[in-house]
């Protein structure tokens, strides 16, 4: 034994390490026999197997003892790689490589495959700006949490369906997520862009217009601002008013799309799910990268990420991004303008206690276009036997103005009791305000005319959100469990003055501008609140291979609305329940089957200016997933029935909302996320959704809702073309959907085409190592088209060509 040492006594059927000081030989990390796997090929796939591991913090040679005691796989090293080195522990579902690359993040080790379904530990090679970013390989899947960026297409972890950091073969329910690595490569301006290629998902409910992020899940248009969550908590955008949200998407790690009722999570929620945002956070490890932007449209942008360690102390890493973009709008006489900035702070007190501090700030002192055309004159000509142009605007520059300031402001707190209890409190403060003054058409005037309004507005807001929970990780005989509690409360103020009157008809083939004639201003103030309160209890439950997700919630929930000195008001509570259970086979399949409630409740008022009924929705669905072991690829798909009660719809030229009754939406998504090669990725979907009124008070029953496409295709592929350039191309099919709820005429279907080249400079010479410079085309081919109508009188134009050109630099 003079050669050899032995660091962990073995435990009865257990492991021992055992190190021999010449050269390289074995870290022995071998599990107890009754848990051997005969065959290699065999003990390969089964480490591809997610497990649930429950490492505490501490030296990192015993938490690989405990890893292999519990996986059955042997690691081979050099004693001196790892001496002396400590981890963050390991507590969730990973399969084995991703295990150890939790386990290994942050040293200057790395596992890689050896043979029979083992692993060798080496130490981690430094980059060469030299070579080619794709040259170092490490385990696949490596360091990935549900809150990691993505270094490629496909992701393995979320958070957004069950508040934990989840495997996403073990949700049982629909999840998709956009990655860091989708968002640098397509570039989207705004959320509702950045999830053109994910199903089950209509954008492009107001076309052109970027004003607020407008997305439908699975068809159900209400509460299509207020489904957006950033860093777990609700933006807290208010639907009925001018003041809505946008977080730009340049400040993202990540948007995880979860689709169907998510209120046992969230609350109050639309019944067609929620997108879930990341925020980029500090990073330990230095970074800083500058880019500008410049495009058609006198698009000019630029923006700055930095990020690293604040002090030697180990224990605090900061990171500031920040933004300033502007453009003209497609639409004659309109721009946008935006800053942002977002500073950052995270501090580890210890190895179980860590506190984020995060802010977001943001001004855009103008704030795009938000206006319609009529169907009989952009889908058809038979009003005059014309079109309007694409770049109409039926305002007029001296009274059209949109300025909105952000403010939110928040903190991620966690502490670790041990390697079973923890506790998080995620909080957020937030601050809005917004002017509006805007001329706007609504019907025909005369033969060329149409009729115009005035409206304006001075709202601020008010808000606040908080989520606390703990989470248990404990066994019952067989079963393991992860227990999550919680309480969270939101509460939201919004007051001001809206403002209306008429304005002087607009030739719409013809426009002049200059003299709207703005009269009959009417002026009344508005208070908007809504307060609540829920606890939720979640168990995520592992017994072999099944997977068992139960959930229930109680929610408080008040909301008043007061408009021009008339208030209405609501109080009640809901109780929602969920419950899913998915199977894991060896070879990578996990189908499951679900079902959840949710509710929303409203503040929009009738003609009467009384509240209408909360929303209710259920849904059950069937799903299988295929994530082949070893593979970059994740396969999904899912059908579903999904049921909404007490739909609310705005009465045509008023501004009260109307009762449509209930409505049902059967469906059927398919989502491949793969990296085919080192060379060669591929997004595809494809939604089938059949949205159907089955009760309506105004007569629609068996039609189909507007802006609800019945099918919805996407297909991107990433080509590595050679070293140093990319390529992506995209195509972008959207289905005939209906122009009204009377279904009185289509929106007609469109394909659309996108494409993006980008050249890593520093391949092609070493002095603009870390320089990029990212072409792109999205519309490439100029398509003219209507996106969406939500009567004869509005329909929305298309996006037209979009061209940009990109200069990155990072060091």
């Amino acid at each position: 034994m003079a050669n050899r040492q032995l660091l962990s006594p073995a435990r009865a059927g257990g492991v021992s390490i055992v190190f021999s000081r010449p050269g390289l030989t074995l870290l022995c990390l071998v599990a107890a026999l009754q848990w051997a796997v005969p065959a290699a090929q065999a003990q390969s796939a089964a480490t591809e197997i997610p497990r649930r591991y429950d490492i505490p913090a501490g030296p990192l040679d015993n938490a690989l003892s405990a890893l292999g005691a519990q996986a059955g796989v042997m690691v081979a090293a050099d004693p001196a790689l790892t001496q002396g080195l400590r981890t963050q522990g390991l507590q969730g579902s990973y399969s084995v490589a991703e295990g150890l690359a939790r386990l290994l993040a942050g040293t200057s080790v790395q596992a890689v495959p050896g043979r029979n379904g083992g692993y060798v530990l080496r130490a981690r090679p430094q980059p060469d700006p030299g070579l080619d970013a794709l040259a170092p390989v490490t385990v696949m899947g490596a360091e990935q949490t549900a809150y990691s960026a993505g270094d490629s297409l496909v992701a393995r972890r979320s958070a957004a369906g069950t508040k934990t950091d989840t495997p996403l073969l073990e949700t049982p329910q629909s999840v998709s997520v956009i990655t860091r690595k989708q968002l640098e490569d397509q570039k989207p301006r705004s959320i509702s862009e950045a999830l053109n290629y994910t199903p089950g998902i209509f954008t492009a409910l107001v076309g052109a217009t970027n004003r607020y992020d407008y997305v439908s899940l699975r068809g159900f248009t209400d509460n299509s601002v207020d489904n957006v969550l950033l860093d777990g908590l609700r933006t807290l955008s208010d639907q009925g008013s001018y003041t809505a949200l946008q977080i730009d998407p340049y400040f993202l790690e990540r948007a995880d799309v979860l689709r169907g009722p998510a209120s046992v999570l969230y609350g109050r929620s639309s019944p067609g799910g929620v997108v879930a945002l990341t925020s980029k956070r500090p990073s330990f490890e230095p970074y800083r990268q500058a880019e500008v932007t410049v495009g058609n449209r006198d698009r000019y942008e630029a923006g700055l990420d930095v990020t690293g360690p604040l002090g030697e102390s180990g224990k605090v890493a900061y990171r500031v991004t920040g933004m300033g973009r502007t453009l003209d709008s497609q639409f004659d006489h309109v721009s946008e303008q935006r800053y942002a900035i977002a500073p950052s702070l995270d501090i580890h007190f210890s190895d179980r206690t860590r506190l984020l501090l995060q802010a977001y700030l943001q001004r855009d002192p103008e704030g795009s276009y938000h206006g319609a055309v009529p169907a009989d004159a952009s889908i058809t000509n038979s009003h005059a036997g014309r079109r309007t142009s694409r770049r109409f605007f039926d305002g007029d520059p001296t009274a059209n103005a949109y300025d909105r300031r952000q403010q939110l402001l928040g903190y991620q707190f966690e502490h670790v009791f041990n390697d079973r209890v923890a506790v998080r409190q995620n909080f957020r403060h937030v601050r809005t305000r917004a002017s509006l003054e805007q001329v706007y058409g609504f019907g025909w005037a005369d033969e060329t005319s149409l009729t115009r309004y005035y409206a304006g507005a001075q709202e601020k807001m008010h808000a606040v959100a908080v989520d606390n929970q703990i989470e248990f990780k404990f066994g019952t005989g067989t079963v393991q469990h992860t227990l999550l509690g919680g309480l969270d409360y939101q509460r939201r103020k919004l007051d001001g003055t809206w403002r209306s009157g008429s304005a002087d008809p607009v030739d719409a083939f013809d426009p002049v501008y200059g003299n709207p004639n703005i009269a009959d201003i009417y002026s009344a103030p508005v208070d908007r609140q809504l307060e609540q309160t829920g606890v939720y209890l979640q168990d995520q439950l592992s017994w072999n291979k099944w997977r068992l997700t139960l959930g229930l919630r109680h929610d408080q929930a008040r909301v008043t609305n007061a408009y021009d000195n008339a208030a209405s008001s609501w109080k009640g509570s809901r109780l929602t329940k969920r419950a899913g259970l998915v199977y894991l086979f060896d070879n990578g399949l996990a189908p499951y089957v679900s079902y959840g409630e949710g509710f929303n409740p409203s503040i929009r008022a009738d003609q009467q200016n009384r509240l209408l009924k909360p929303a209710t929705s259920k849904q059950y669905e069937v799903g299988l997933r295929y994530q082949p072991p070893g593979s970059e690829s994740y396969l999904s798909g899912a059908v579903y029935q999904l049921t909404q009660d007490n739909v609310a719809s705005r009465a045509p030229t008023q501004p009260f909302y109307e009762p449509s009754g209930k409505v049902r939406a059967r469906g059927l998504e398919l989502e491949a996320r793969s990296q085919l090669s080192k060379t060669f990725a591929v997004l595809a979907s494809y939604t089938l959704n059949d949205l159907t009124f089955v009760e309506s008070a105004d007569g629609f029953k068996g039609n189909t809702p507007y802006q609800a496409p019945k099918h919805l295709a996407s297909l991107w592929v990433d080509w590595k073309a050679m070293a140093g350039v990319d390529v992506g191309a995209g195509v972008r099919y959207v289905g005939t959907n209906w122009i009204d709820n009377a279904n009185s005429g289509k929106v007609p279907a469109v394909t659309l085409t996108d494409l993006m080249v980008r050249l890593d400079l520093g391949q092609f010479h070493q002095g603009l190592a870390g320089s990029s410079v990212r072409l792109s085309a999205n519309n490439l081919f100029d398509k003219t088209y209507v996106a969406s109508c939500i009567s004869i009188e509005n329909c929305y134009w298309g996006e037209g060509r979009n061209l940009m050109a990109t200069l990155s630099y990072a060091w």
